[in-house]
C-alpha cells in the first residue's frame, strides 16, 4: 500500500537531497521525484512525500517518525465486504454528487476517470473531499482535474429538478444521475475500461439499480458502492470536487440573477433569503428546490 509522510521543513529539506535528481519529469506541484527498485518517492510543495510500490513501507520507515506523520495514502474505514487490494491505487470511475440538501441551487452530479498512473499526482495536488476545501481551492483543484482527467457533469438547475422531481423521488434523480454521468465518462475513454467503478453511496446497492430498472444503459460491471467514498478512492474526491465546482457556478449566475447572494443550506437564513426574491417578484422555482419543507414556511411567512 502506497504510504505518504507530512515532514516538516527540516526533513522535507534532508528527503529532497536524498532523493532529488535533476534528469527527473516532475508532476504538478511535485519538488522532487525518485524512482528507485521496488519504491517511487515523490515530495510535493504541501510537505507530503508520497511512497509507492512493493518497498513503500521498508523505504517510508526508514525516516522514521521524526517531524513527520506516515499514513496510508487512502484511508479506508472498515467496512463490511472490504474493497479488494491495492483498490486506492486502481485505475477508477467515481461519481459524486452535491446540492441534496441545499435550497437554493441546483443539483449537480459528477464522475471523473483516474488512472492508476495518475493517482499519486491528484494526491499530491491535495485532492480530497470537497466539503472540507474552501471555494478557492476547489476552483483551482477542479480546473487541473478536468484538464487531466476525463469528466462528465450533470447540472440540474432548480427548473429542472422541479420539472423532474414531480416524477422521481430525490434518490431516484440522484441514482439516474450518476448513472448517467458515468456512462458517459465510460464511453469517452474507450476503449479503455476502469479496473472498478466507485459510486458514493446514498441507497442500497439493490435499491439503486430498482431506480434504475427501464434504463437502455445501467452501468453494474465492477461497481462498488461506499460511504464517504472519497475516503476509499481519490476518483471519488475527484468527482465531488468537480461536482461543486459547476454549482459554485450555478450559485454565482442565480445569485446575479436574484440581485442578492443566494446562501447555501436549508436554514432560517435561506427563509429570509427567499422571503426577499418573493417580495421582488421574483419566480421562486428558478432558484429553489420547491419541495423542499422551507417553501411551506416562506409561505407561512409570507401571510404574516
Amino acid at each position: 500500500m502506497p504510504e505518504v509522510i507530512k515532514a516538516d521543513h527540516d526533513l522535507f529539506k534532508k528527503m529532497q537531497e536524498t532523493y532529488a535528481t535533476p534528469t527527473s519529469k516532475l508532476a504538478p506541484g511535485a519538488v522532487f521525484h525518485a524512482k528507485m527498485p521496488g519504491v517511487t518517492v515523490t515530495g510535493y510543495r504541501t510537505g507530503k512525500v508520497l511512497f509507492q510500490g512493493k518497498l513503500a513501507s521498508e523505504e517510508a520507515a526508514r525516516w522514521g517518525k521524526a517531524g513527520s506523520s506516515t499514513t496510508p495514502a487512502t484511508k479506508q474505514p472498515a467496512q463490511k465486504g472490504s474493497l479488494p487490494n491495492g483498490f486506492s491505487s486502481w485505475s477508477v470511475l467515481g461519481s459524486d454528487e452535491v446540492g441534496t440538501g441545499s435550497y437554493f441551487g441546483p443539483l449537480t452530479t459528477a464522475a471523473v476517470f483516474v488512472d492508476q498512473s495518475q493517482v499519486a499526482e491528484l494526491q499530491g495536488w491535495g485532492v480530497q473531499d470537497s466539503k472540507k476545501l474552501t471555494d478557492p481551492t476547489i476552483i483551482r483543484l477542479a480546473k487541473k482535474i478536468i484538464k487531466s482527467c476525463p469528466y462528465h457533469v450533470v447540472n440540474l438547475d432548480p427548473q429542472d429538478y422541479n420539472r423532474l422531481i414531480k416524477k422521481y423521488n430525490q434518490a431516484q434523480l440522484k441514482a439516474l444521475c450518476h448513472n448517467l454521468v458515468l456512462g458517459k465518462v465510460e464511453g469517452k475513454i474507450q476503449p479503455q475500461k476502469p479496473q472498478a467503478v466507485l459510486i458514493d453511496q446514498f441507497v442500497s446497492a439493490s435499491t439503486y439499480y430498482r431506480y434504475l430498472s427501464g434504463q437502455p444503459t445501467i452501468i453494474k460491471q465492477n461497481v462498488y458502492f461506499r460511504e464517504k467514498g472519497e475516503s476509499y478512492h481519490v476518483a471519488v474526491a475527484a468527482a465531488s470536487i468537480v461536482a461543486r465546482y459547476y454549482s459554485l457556478l450555478s450559485m454565482d449566475r442565480l445569485s446575479q440573477k436574484a440581485g442578492i447572494t443566494l446562501p447555501i443550506g436549508a436554514g432560517q437564513q435561506v427563509d429570509q433569503v427567499a422571503v426577499k426574491l418573493v417580495k421582488k417578484g421574483l419566480d421562486l422555482g428558478e432558484f429553489a428546490k420547491l419541495h423542499f419543507a422551507n417553501t411551506k414556511k416562506i409561505k407561512s411567512m409570507l401571510n404574516h
